[in-house]
């Protein structure tokens, strides 16, 4: 008897060592989640790992349809786009168009499949490489849910939007979604005729054309899949935000490749499945979730996470050498060659805790071993002028003894909403929130109130929830004073162009307010075209190529920032300055320099470290119980050659 057992306990033994080395993405992942559990405390809670399903969802159910195209020795890049438009025709034909929702669904997934044929005809029938084919769809797709939304967000019909909800209270839909299209999958790639032809064709195409399979209509059939698959990926997204955002999933398409990649799946085809694409879109969550957590560096983040895909493709090519080693395909050699894959997925598993593990204990700036620890998330860290609201909030937070975790949403809606979400399960005391968009972030906020976690807007602010208060510079003044001081330098007349900031946010719908309230009073004044500019430089130089080649005899221009102001600057060339004014706003280093160099008209100067400053004395106040003021205007002031010497 006890021989039985042994050898059951044995078996059992290596059955569990069989499993892990067969599927180095689950090593992997344990290990990250063990590592991460031993780093923070607040990692291995059922309200955090439920954040990690949510967060795992999109990108998990976007890699399920790019399983589909990579098995076949195929790429899709469009995914992201596709998922944005579809979101975006469903909210569109729904609350613009009157159309039944359910209808509006069935119009976003045809959406979906219908991108997705246009792929499959152009790489089958137009002999397109995949790679040209659906990036082309990348960007028609995201001009088209531009087009159709006129670059601002759409409010989501309230049906669909349960989707983003959770079923009694606790399971969140997305995470059932998930399982039920990774469920899809699995008997999609295991158990149908198409399942099968997409492991042929991957494996040798020819060969498979060759015994007879229609490889042409196959590939229309995959891609189609993909589309499908990004459509409902995008109307669960769209659900979370509670809006569809035009700009939404973007970079997500790498995302899922990474995901199906770090599952094990080869980008050479023929290779590849459900289980091990979910492990590779968890391992991603886990990683962005327990780095927030352990409070390291936004910058690092995107670090660490670009070294984990990179060891994951590495391994890809690792395995496929392994592999391809003679006389691996039978007896005591076959043996030998199971064993070096399994080797490398194991080694993989231990490189990527090492670096994970190495990462934090390096970057990771601590807890300062106070009680008030505040959370930070800000919309772009890609600006100087957040750079300097961080370095002033940080600064402060110093000062007070105060611990601080700053994170960088990357200007994507989605990801602000899941570091929101990701501070409420760490219980921080209070959270700091400069919105991607003013909508999006209402459902993370709202799940912020519910755990009683005071939240402080900063710059922008917060809609369709409870903010503590609103740190925020006079945007609608400062517009005022930014036409008051064009129209003037203009004497009154004169064609202007102006450049708007990202679509949605509360910042250029206020500054965009107010200059058109201030130069109503100038009527010699003509804004001949608007055209946003995403309160990006190199955006701001692109738009304003444009706009001088259709608007000729332009004599001034108002850029809802400093940054788009500086871009529309270089395009002006020498024209730049005294003969075409250009006015920005925010009063950043680089503004500033512009100004007393003279290429730069005015700018009207916020105090971003002022902000940063004093949203971190909110919240402190806030989280200790204290009376704080519904709304802290910041002053705004404007700068010419009169004054610079006061800013710089």
């Amino acid at each position: 008897m006890a021989t039985e057992t042994l050898k059951r306990d044995t078996g059992g033994a290596s059955s569990l060592r069989r499993v892990l080395l067969d599927n180095g993405a689950l090593s992997a992942l344990i290990v990250l989640v063990v590592a991460m559990s031993l780093l923070s405390g607040d990692f291995l809670t059922t309200q955090n790992l439920l954040n990690v399903g949510v967060q795992a969802a999109v990108t998990a159910i976007l890699a399920f349809g790019v399983t589909f195209v990579i098995v076949s020795a195929g790429i899709d890049l469009s995914v992201g786009s596709v998922a944005a438009l579809s979101a975006t025709v469903l909210a569109w034909s729904a609350t613009s168009q009157g159309v039944p929702v359910w209808l509006a669904v069935i119009l976003a997934v045809a959406t979906g499949i219908a991108c997705g044929f246009v792929n499959g005809l152009l790489v089958s029938y137009g002999k397109l490489p995949p790679f040209i084919a659906t990036l082309a769809m990348l960007s028609v797709a995201r001009g088209l849910s531009l087009v159709i939304s006129q670059g601002s967000p759409i409010a989501f019909p309230d049906s669909v939007s349960h989707l983003g909800d959770t079923v009694g209270g606790w399971l969140p839909v997305p995470v059932i979604v998930m399982v039920a299209m990774g469920l899809v999958t699995a008997v999609v790639l295991g158990r149908t005729f198409i399942g099968r032809s997409m492991y042929a064709i991957g494996g040798n195409e020819e060969a498979a054309r060759l015994s007879g399979l229609r490889v042409k209509r196959q590939k229309l059939v995959i891609y189609g899949l993909s589309g499908l698959f990004a459509a409902v990926a995008g109307i669960v997204l769209a659900s979370r935000l509670v809006s569809a955002q035009p700009q939404a999933a973007q970079g997500y398409e790498l995302d899922a490749i990474a995901a199906v990649v770090i599952g094990g799946a080869s980008l050479a085809g023929g290779v590849g499945k459900a289980s091990g694409t979910l492990i590779g879109a968890l391992i991603l969550a886990v990683l962005r979730n327990g780095l927030n957590l352990l409070s390291v560096s936004a910058f690092w983040q995107q670090v660490v996470i670009g070294v984990v895909i990179a060891l994951a493709v590495l391994l890809d090519t690792l395995r496929r050498k392994a592999g391809a080693t003679p006389g691996a395909s039978s007896g005591a050699s076959g043996t030998m060659g199971r064993k070096g894959p399994q080797a490398v997925k194991i080694a993989l598993a231990a490189v990527v805790a090492a670096a994970v593990i190495g990462a934090v204990s390096f970057f990771n700036s601590g807890s300062s071993g106070t009680t008030t620890k505040v959370g930070m998330s800000l919309s772009t860290l890609n600006n100087p002028f957040f750079v300097q609201m961080k370095e002033g909030a940080q600064a402060e937070a110093d000062k007070a003894g105060i611990d601080l975790t700053v994170t960088d949403a990357q200007n994507d809606a989605s990801q602000q909403s899941n570091q929101l979400q990701n501070f409420t399960g760490e219980g921080v005391k209070s959270i700091i929130v400069n919105p991607v968009d003013s909508d999006a972030a209402g459902p993370a906020v709202r799940g912020a109130n519910k755990s009683d976690i005071p939240v402080v807007a900063a710059d922008r602010g917060v809609n369709k929830a409870e903010t503590a208060t609103l740190v925020a510079s006079d945007n609608v003044a400062g517009g005022k004073l930014a036409a008051k001081t064009l129209a003037e330098k203009l004497g009154g007349k004169g064609k202007i162009v102006v450049l708007q900031g990202t679509a949605g946010t509360s910042a250029s719908r206020e500054r965009g307010q107010g200059f058109a309230e201030g130069i109503k009073a100038y009527p010699g004044i003509d804004v001949v075209a608007k055209q946003p500019a995403d309160f990006d430089r190199t955006k701001g130089l692109d738009v304003m190529t444009n706009l001088l080649q259709s608007h000729k005899g332009v004599t001034g221009v108002f850029a809802e920032n400093d940054e788009m102001a500086l871009g529309a600057v270089k395009a002006l060339g020498d024209k730049a300055g005294e003969s075409v004014p250009v006015v920005g706003f925010d009063g950043t280093p680089d503004g500033i320099k512009a100004v007393e160099a003279g290429t730069l008209y005015a700018s009207v100067a916020q105090q971003p470290k002022e902000l940063g400053r004093i949203a971190v004395q909110n919240a402190v106040r806030a989280a200790r119980g204290k009376d704080v003021e519904n709304m802290v205007k910041v002053p705004v002031k404007i700068v010419t050659s009169k004054n610079v010497e006061d800013f710089s």
